[in-house]
């Protein structure tokens, strides 16, 4: 006979991935394990679906492989010879750490470190409270989202946009540099209503043949670091066909005579020459477009991942502001909902303590900074002690050769506070065991769609598994720090800044489950105006003025161009390489998380480089072959997988894999660069040129 197991239905909120952040409701069983995770099927984004790799959480919350006591380096660092240490200990070590390396070099010397593994608002930004208290360098992240922003500040002047929902009142969805299907699976539930209710259109674009691609009507595979060709050949016709809406122009953008004159040489065959698009693909898209006045721009971030990226996101961004699509319901873009929410993280971030003159190390040149280079470390001290939070930069950063030569100084102290032993935690002196998403309270915020969400405790941690802010506030009492939100529990900081921010209690939000932070719809389609101060829509960018994060100019900025356009400053191939590397998203993997379940890699399989069926016969190559693929920063080994859904010059490898999971133990980012990029720096992780060879 069954005995009866006690089950309840926790809510939360998917922590790992800002432009879902999906509504949950967790099976808890027994009140000390999860079982099913599912998607809220009372919240309108969501609307009960999502992803299969967070639908299986209980095997990553509950991997025997999770860390379970902090562990202090007893061997070389990557050694892997640990031995346990008690918490007071080890933090006691860090603070120590970091004493001494501020007395030798200053504060600037120490670098705390964090990215999104969380998105929560506590566990992922409270560190930057003990580093404005300390003046610590600041940390600049650039790594997924500043190329992509700020093109679209350049033109619209905000980061929003239509409400994603009206996707499924559109009659035409174009789904622009993103794979929707594996990364943001609630965007094709929105775009496949309006095909089944209104008979829309789904257009998509990349550089292969993915899923999202598949269930696209229109599907144009372009070749990497080419999309604002595209968009200008698209234009082009808009124009050219009195597509344009001119009266909309008019009142609404800032040069519209002066765009259609720069696009006059701009044409579908200047454009194909270029994409590796024909000229019947761009024209049929264009038409598309120009005669579908409810057409919803629902624009990625893959495309912006190249040195091109900014200018590429403001000539795709550019196209809705000639059709005038943003005056309907079901038209108009989006991105990313973040500028929406005017949340106040004083006390979580510990804004008031900034001191502006402290320098801010760019995430992207992390190997640089590491290794030295006096200008990713603008002038100031090495950085000689570091704490880790959420992120895994030995698997993520790019120039990994660089990356691995700096964590592994003698004379650089690294903690990292991690779920699971991960590269970067390999390379630590001291690691501390963190709790995961279900194991403490945070609130988070969706930049794919309106909603603030509360995501609380629904079991407890195993075994020592602290929380970051418990972490922090620890490390702030042994460094000699006061500050109030030090003493605050999670869901009292969440009050205050929810209070503070006029969204109402804590207690409000979890009565209600989320918040819809929606703008009204003339809002949101700027039809009150643009965020730039003419209220206009900008197509002409002054791009140095761009600059939101006062972090200054990079790269080749003063090169870029006025209007939209094709910027040829990509890692274009050449005789020695001669091919591009896209290092593009795995469906089962999220950057290197999930790359540690049983579940997840079985789907995956290996490490693969896809490469177009000529181009392997070409080289003499055959399915599942051994290669190595490399360039001037390093080369790394895997296996080539066949296949015909992308241009032939294009090879990709997706997902993150760990750097274990290579013959040679170089992960995929050995190969992409971490130079400079225009105009405020950024990641061009899909913008790589390689050559393939055969592995000996």
């Amino acid at each position: 006979m069954n005995q009866h197991v006690p089950l309840r239905i926790g809510h939360s909120a998917c922590p790992h991935d800002c432009p879902s952040t999906c509504a949950l409701d967790v099976e808890i069983i027994d009140g000390r394990r999860i079982g099913r995770v599912r998607g809220a099927k009372d919240n309108d984004y969501t609307a009960g679906v999502i992803c299969a790799k967070v639908a299986r959480y209980a095997e990553r919350i509950h991997n025997p492989n999770r860390l379970t006591q902090p562990l202090r380096r007893k061997g070389e660092k990557g050694s892997g010879d640990w031995q346990a240490v008690g918490w007071e200990d080890a933090l006691d070590e860090i603070a120590e750490a970091f004493v001494k390396a501020e007395a030798r070099l200053g504060s600037e010397t120490v670098w705390p470190y964090y990215y999104a593994g969380t998105m929560g608002l506590v566990q992922r930004d409270g560190i930057n409270r003990l580093r404005h208290q300390k003046r610590y360098s600041g940390f600049y992240g650039t790594i997924c989202t500043n190329m992509a922003w700020t093109g679209y500040i350049a033109g619209a002047g905000a980061i929003a946009g239509s409400d994603p929902r009206e996707m499924a009142k559109s009659d035409c969805v174009v789904l622009w540099g993103t794979n929707a299907v594996a990364t943001q699976v609630n965007v094709m539930t929105h775009a496949i209503r309006a095909r089944k209710e209104r008979g829309a259109k789904i257009v998509a674009i990349d550089i292969y043949q993915n899923e999202t691609m598949k269930q696209a009507d229109l599907a144009l595979c372009l070749k990497p670091g080419t999309d604002g060709a595209l968009a200008c050949a698209v234009m082009h016709v808009l124009f050219r066909d009195g597509f344009a809406d001119r009266a909309y122009l008019a009142r609404y953008t800032d040069a519209p005579e002066a765009l259609e004159a720069h696009l006059a040489s701009r044409t579908p065959d200047w454009a194909a020459a270029i994409t590796g698009l024909s000229v019947e693909e761009i024209e049929t898209f264009a038409q598309l477009v120009g005669t579908t006045k409810r057409t919803f721009f629902r624009i990625g971030y893959g495309f912006s991942r190249q040195r091109n990226g900014a200018v590429a996101m403001h000539a795709v961004l550019s196209i809705p502001a000639v059709t005038g699509a943003w005056q309907y319901e079901g038209g108009g873009a989006f991105h990313s909902n973040s500028g929406i929410f005017h949340l106040d993280k004083t006390a979580i971030e510990g804004l008031d303590l900034v001191d502006p003159a402290i320098r801010q190390l760019d995430q992207s040149r992390t190997g640089p900074i590491l290794a030295g280079d006096p200008d990713a470390l603008k002038g100031g001290p090495p950085v000689t002690a570091m704490i880790v939070q959420n992120t895994n930069p030995v698997s993520v950063c790019p120039d990994q050769t660089l990356v691995k030569r700096g964590f592994a100084r003698d004379d650089l102290f690294v903690a990292v506070h991690e779920q699971i032993m991960t590269d970067t935690a390999r390379m630590a002196d001291i690691v501390l065991p963190a709790t995961m998403f279900l194991e403490h309270d945070d609130i988070y915020k969706g930049g794919g769609h309106q909603y603030l969400l509360f995501g609380g405790k629904q079991v407890e941690p195993p075994s020592e598994c602290r929380t970051n802010h418990q972490v922090i506030a620890g490390l702030a009492r042994r460094l000699g720090l006061e500050h109030p939100a030090y003493a605050m529990t999670e869901r009292e900081l969440i009050d205050q800044m929810l209070v503070a921010s006029g969204w109402g209690t804590l207690e409000r939000l979890e009565a209600l489950r989320w918040i819809d932070c929606q703008t009204p719809f003339e809002e949101a389609h700027f039809l009150n105006g643009f965020g730039h101060s003419d209220g206009r829509y900008h197509f002409r960018v002054d791009w140095t003025s761009v600059d939101n994060e006062n972090y200054g100019a990079v790269g080749p900025h003063a090169t870029m161009p006025e209007f939209p356009d094709h910027w040829q400053a990509i890692e274009a191939a050449d005789v020695e390489h001669p091919f591009r590397l896209a290092t593009s998203p795995a469906r089962s993997f999220l950057n290197s998380s999930f790359n540690e379940t049983p579940g997840s890699v079985s789907k995956e399989g290996r490490p693969e480089l896809m490469i177009h069926p000529e181009d392997a016969a070409a080289l003499g190559f055959a399915e599942g072959e051994r290669v190595v693929v490399g360039n001037g920063r390093g080369a790394v080994t895997l296996n080539l997988k066949l296949f015909d859904g992308l241009k032939r010059g294009v090879v990709i490898s997706e997902g993150l894999w760990p750097n274990t999971a290579f013959p040679d133990g170089n992960g995929i980012n050995t190969l992409t660069g971490a130079d400079p990029v225009a105009p405020f720096g950024g990641a061009a992780v899909h913008d790589t040129k390689v050559w393939v060879r055969r592995a000996a």
